[in-house]
């Protein structure tokens, strides 16, 4: 019955282009701009689902934001994976000199 009430929400919501979010977790700042805004990374539940790993930037208070991306647990570990094999195998002052920037 709650799982059916659940649906009719999120139904709702998506009706009325209201959309909800849950901050679970702040896992990091990616950076900072001078308007206070920050990139983030966080475990955010939308309109009532599963918690995910999202990426976008956020106003100081955290309750406006941009659009971003987010990633299940399992694909956010492939790219960690990626990231860490990118950047380990190779030292920043050679990226540098083949992709010409950091």
């Amino acid at each position: 019955m709650a799982n059916n009430q659940n649906q009719n929400q999120n139904q709702n919501q998506r009706n009325n282009n209201e959309v909800t979010f849950e901050l679970k977790e702040h896992i990091g700042v990616l950076e900072e701009r001078k308007d206070g805004w920050t990139k983030e990374v966080n475990i955010v539940a939308w309109n009532g689902g599963q918690g995910k790993i999202d990426i976008r930037d956020w106003d100081p208070d955290h309750e406006r934001m941009t659009r971003g991306i987010t990633l299940f647990e399992d694909t956010a570990e492939k790219l960690a994976a990626a990231l860490t094999a990118r950047y380990s195998e190779t030292p920043a002052a050679q990226r540098m000199q083949t992709t010409g920037g950091a």
